[in-house]
Formats: C-alpha cells, structure tokens, sequence
C-alpha cells in the first residue's frame, strides 16, 4: 500500500515527505491526556499508516504527556530512513490535564531532550517552535534552538502559531522549514501566508484540518461531498491539497476506518466548479 504517496510530495529541508502525513495528537487518552484505551490499536493505527506510505509523522511529547512519543517509539522503532518525525516544543501539561505555557529557552532545551529520550533518537528531523501569548522573544527561543541544532541535536527547524513577523524575526537566526497555523476550508486568516511560505519553498502544516475540537460542518461542503461520493472531511483536505502545494496535511486518528478514509481522500480531485463553491463557504 502505498495511498499517502498519491497527492505527491513536498521538502522539509533535506527531507522530502509524502503530502498526506500523520497527526499522532489522537493516540492519548482523553483530552489528549493520559494513556489511550487501546495501546496496541494506537500501534496499529501507525503502524499501517506508514505501510500506506506515510512517511511524515507529526508528534510532541506534551501529548499525553509523553504518551505518543511512547507508542511511536514501541510502534515503529528502529525507523525507516524515509520516514520524519516532526515534533513540537513550548508546552508541558499539569497533573489536571491543563496545557501551560513553558516557553524559556532553559525549558525548551530540555523539551527537545524529552522528545530524543522518548523517541529513542540521537538527533531530531524538526522541531516546531510552538508560540503561546508569553513575554518571551521569538529570537531568544529561536537561539536556544538554533544552538541545539548547531550541536547536531536537530535537522531542521519550524515555528507554530506565529505571525509573519515573527516568522521573519526567526528566518534572522536560522532556516525555516515550516510553520503550522490553525488552517481549513472555513478558517483562512493564514491565506495570505500560505503562498508567502510557497514561493519560500517553505511547508505550511495546517493544524486542525478538519475543524479540531468542533469538526467542520457547512452545507456546501456536504453537497460537494454528496456529487463525490465522498466525506465532508474527505473533501475538506481534498481542498487543502489543492490550495497550495506546500501544505502538508498531518489528519489524525486513533481509528483504522478513518486514517484509510483520511489517505483515500488524496485520490480525490476537485472541479473547478467544486473549488469556486467552496472558496465561497468563508
């Protein structure tokens, strides 16, 4: 199987990923807190996702915490050479499943040392810098980074929920190879900044692809889906794909039925027509 090859393939640096990518946000328990109810159908989930040729894997040890980081490790350890692992840092959860900020360089530095331990690797593909509403300045975080990947401890480096300027503020320390912004078919604030980023050459990873916590619902994008015969969230990172051939798509699961589904929506192709309707829905 190879399905996530389909809708073709994009750099992050020197690594060259299938578009149709992984979330592994969904393997934790609840709330994306504790273990999942089911470890070894997290295993298999991921375990044929990168039989079907996924080969872009997006994590982060905040989830769970450590949880995800884990069953990668146990599902997929010792790595193929193609797959990449992204993973993001500037977060820790409390004891009640809270998410808090942990933005100092100090706190960084050891999250991208939690991820090596909890991925069981000497060297990290991408670390995403994920910016909170902190008084903390994006070259002083993007320093502690830059320093950890001039000690051969990370590939490449991305920025999450940022501002063009912020991203331009890094771009002044070290490469940029993606960046991930709240994106979908009905939420398009970052239009502008997908296609700065294209003629970059850099990747825009859209999370919440299918809406997040409140899953997508319009009535266009249902009718479109029905002329398909296809999902509404099938036809949503259809268009995604279609946008701009820098977004990477990262849908996650803990269902078999759904990450076949996600895959299968690569193969889908939008009319004209279709894509007028739905650049409407906003």
């Amino acid at each position: 199987m190879a399905k996530a090859k389909i809708s073709g393939t994009f750099a992050l640096g020197d690594r060259h990923v299938n578009r149709m990518g992984y979330g592994a946000m969904q393997l934790a328990g609840p709330g994306v807190f504790g273990p999942p109810k089911d470890r070894n159908k997290a295993i298999a989930v991921l375990r044929e996702a990168v039989e079907s040729g996924v080969n872009h894997i997006d994590t982060s040890d905040y989830y769970g915490p450590y949880v995800t980081n884990q069953i990668i490790r146990e599902a997929l350890h010792p790595y193929q050479d193609e797959l990449t692992i992204v993973t993001k840092v500037g977060a820790v959860r409390g004891s009640d499943a809270s998410w808090n900020a942990a933005q100092s360089p100090a706190e960084l530095v050891a999250a991208v040392l939690d991820n090596l331990r909890n991925l069981n690797l000497d060297v990290l593909d991408v670390v995403n810098l994920r910016r909170h509403e902190v008084d903390v300045s994006v070259t002083e975080q993007f320093t502690a980074l830059a320093e950890l990947q001039q000690r051969g401890l990370i590939r490449h480096l991305g920025l999450s929920n940022v501002t063009a300027a912020e991203i331009k503020e890094a771009q002044s320390i070290a490469p940029v190879v993606c960046v991930q912004n709240m994106f979908n078919v009905m939420h398009r604030h970052d239009d502008s900044l997908v296609d700065a980023l294209a003629l970059q050459g850099i990747a825009f990873v859209p999370f919440f692809p299918l809406g997040g916590i409140s899953p997508l619902q319009s009535s266009t994008l249902s009718d479109v889906a029905g002329s398909l015969g296809a999902t509404s969230m099938q036809v949503a990172l259809a268009w995604l794909l279609q946008r701009s051939p820098n977004i990477l798509l990262i849908p996650g699961t803990s269902s078999l039925e759904h990450l076949r589904e996600n895959l299968a929506a690569g193969s889908i192709v939008l009319s004209n027509e279709a894509l007028e309707r739905l650049d409407g829905v906003v």
